[in-house]
């Protein structure tokens, strides 16, 4: 006899065996024992979660000569029939490949004839979202008002595509994706049972893998257990089989992003590559990794909510306490959308570079969250007394050779006289800006304004990014000058100028907004 794959062999016969769906198996269950059976009904949910098996247990049990209180008996002629596909009464229908009027219309033709034995004829529509809007109007007066002795079950994945005339006609019913806890002790009794030895951690691992689905879940099962067929499956025989990565190579990986060391993180993706992981499931892998370690940092008390060995939870603990949750999220955003990009890429590689490259190296974004985090670097190497010089900064003869911790520099002298137009941009700076539109707008914001030697206004930037924004691209100088203009009704002509740090600002330029009153801007 052939092989039958585990998800096959061992699907639920019984409300009893089936696993994660307590809420809908017990309302069916009553339904049955008090006679309140609806004429139809929609089970709605991701994928193998038990949708089609529940509906057949349901169909057989209706019609079962002796139900019993877990379902259909097993051994009366009806259960036997249904059970090998020769019963009249179940009829299973793919709307995915029967979608069309006329398919339903032989549909409401049938539901006519009583059934030749038992007491319902019950119809099966699995992917329902699949029929057309033609055949959704054929069917729906049958729905509503079907013969007494006709029920319908409808399942689908995608129930936001059914109409709404579909959806008021039927009980809903909503499939849960099945826990990790579950899944795992229902591969441990099919493991018994077929005398497999395999570790708890291998199977924690494909149930975490499944994303919610048994049937996924026994698929891989099946999928590791022919490869290293009559050993005992380990965890890093399932890793080898699904070409995934151990969490340890996460913390590794995490700690080299940290250090800013890109030359790590090549030579790590290196070594994954040439073990031969799937990137797509390294991405996601790692992006999960950084969800765990956001949740961590939130709080103290997740150990059941992040499945994790003590030993990584304490690992993780630890690197929770060397990052800040902005640059976290900046992580996982980045991880997003290289899942998103990654599945239909041929370059895979190249595109997991470059997020490394980005995770690294923040001056390569111009988000918020990498903002944010290149002033963090800039401040921890102040406060540890590493001198910062603006890019491509060439230390002069004068100043060659003195030591950071040199005196500073006296404090430039007040000008004498400010013109009116420079005290008007600097009085009603907050509006100016609040006309601006992003990203001009966040780079005003943590702008500076200062006046040159030509009694000029002078705009005084974080060097990068921001000071890039209006050095290496004129037309948006252009257009703060225009803003200003429009605002002011005179033209100002405005000076850029890079600084490396707010201290490099207050000891060598003069700070308008201490002297000249700023208006208040409420938003």
């Amino acid at each position: 006899m052939s092989y039958t794959a585990l998800y096959r062999k061992f699907r639920p016969d019984t409300f009893a065996d089936v696993k994660g769906q307590d809420h809908i198996v017990t309302t069916l269950k009553n339904q049955i024992r008090a006679n309140r059976i609806g004429h139809a009904y929609l089970f709605t949910g991701t994928r193998g979660t038990g949708k089609t098996t529940v509906a057949k247990i349901f169909a057989r049990t209706v019609n079962c000569e002796h139900p019993t209180e877990d379902g259909p008996c097993g051994e009366c002629a009806i259960c036997r029939a249904i059970a090998a596909g020769a019963s009249m009464n179940v009829i299973e229908i793919d709307a995915a490949s029967n979608n069309g009027v006329d398919n339903i219309r032989e549909i409401v033709e049938e539901v006519s004839y009583s059934p030749a034995e038992g007491k319902y004829k019950v119809y099966i529509i699995d992917e329902v979202h699949m029929l057309s809007i033609g055949a959704f109007n054929a069917l729906l007066k049958t729905l509503e008002e079907p013969p007494s002795y006709v029920i319908f079950i409808l399942a689908t994945t995608e129930v936001h595509k059914l109409p709404i005339t579909i959806l008021s006609r039927c009980q809903r019913y909503d499939f849960k994706r099945i826990s990790i806890d579950t899944i795992t002790a229902r591969m441990q009794q099919l493991t018994e049972t077929e005398q497999v030895r395999v570790e708890e951690k291998a199977l924690r691992y494909i149930a975490k893998v499944a994303d919610g689905s048994m049937r996924d879940a026994l698929s891989l099962l099946d999928q590791c257990i022919a490869f290293h067929l009559g050993n005992e499956l380990t965890y890093d025989k399932v890793l080898d089989v699904l070409g995934a990565v151990d969490t340890e190579v996460f913390s590794r990986l995490l700690r080299y992003v940290l250090e800013r060391d890109v030359l790590g993180c090549v030579q790590l993706l290196e070594e994954i590559v040439m073990q031969g992981r799937e990137l797509t499931q390294f991405v996601t892998d790692f992006t999960w990794y950084l969800r765990n370690l956001m949740l961590v940092q939130s709080s103290d008390n997740l150990e059941d909510v992040i499945d994790m060995s003590s030993d990584n939870l304490a690992r993780l603990k630890e690197e929770a306490g060397m990052v800040d949750m902005s640059s976290i999220i900046r992580y996982i955003r980045i991880f997003s959308e290289l899942s998103g990009q990654i599945r239909y890429t041929s370059q895979k590689r190249i595109l997991v570079e470059i997020a490394l490259i980005k995770l690294c190296k923040p001056s390569m974004e111009t988000s918020q969250e990498a903002l944010l985090e290149r002033i963090r670097d800039v401040e921890d190497k102040v406060e540890k007394g590493v001198a910062v010089m603006p890019a491509g900064y060439v230390p002069s003869q004068d100043t060659a050779g003195v030591s950071p911790t040199a005196a500073p520099k006296p404090r430039p002298q007040l000008p004498k006289a400010i013109p009116d137009e420079v005290k008007e941009v600097v009085s009603h700076w907050p509006a100016i800006v609040g006309n601006a539109e992003n990203p001009m707008k966040l780079y005003l914001k943590g702008a500076n304004l200062s006046l040159g030697g030509d009694n000029r206004l002078m705009l005084v930037l974080q060097d990068g990014v921001e000071s890039d924004y209006f050095t290496q691209h004129p037309q948006n100088k252009e257009q703060l000058e225009q803003l200003i203009a429009d605002y002011l009704g005179k033209e100002v002509e405005v000076n850029i100028q890079a600084v490396g740090s707010k201290r490099e600002f207050e000891e060598s330029y003069v700070d308008l907004s201490q002297i000249i009153h700023m208006e208040i801007e409420e938003e």
